[in-house]
């Protein structure tokens, strides 16, 4: 997991750069963000939106996953959901203070996404 300092302190449609990108770890948002302009032109807010929808993805997976193995997977999901919201809340911040921060895999993609 890193960080990469974000030089673009914008606005974006009247709503800063950053708190439109920290918005957007509220899923639908990142879905609306990502169809409307002018959020879908700013690659800041497009990475976190991309981000956001990879994270939830792949904690519903897992989270699914894990609940239908008996016992071992039900005392792993507790601390996992813990885990799932700590980083959930660290993007948000890290959002908010114009950085990019990288969910590994998931950061990479959504850097790729954002980029095209």
């Amino acid at each position: 997991m890193g960080t990469t300092p974000q030089t673009s302190s914008g606005s974006t449609g009247g709503l800063p750069s950053n708190i439109a990108a920290a918005l957007a770890y509220i899923w639908f948002i990142a879905i609306i963000w990502l169809i409307v302009e002018p959020f879908n032109k700013d690659r800041f807010v497009r990475f976190h939106s991309f981000q956001a929808l990879g994270f939830g993805v792949a904690a519903f997976i897992i989270s699914i996953g894990l609940a239908f193995v008996p016992f071992v997977g039900w005392f792993v999901l507790i601390p996992l959901r813990l885990l799932i919201f700590v980083l959930w809340l660290i993007c948000i911040f890290k959002a908010f203070q114009n950085e990019k921060f990288k969910i590994p895999a998931i950061g990479d993609w959504a850097e790729q996404m954002a980029n095209q």
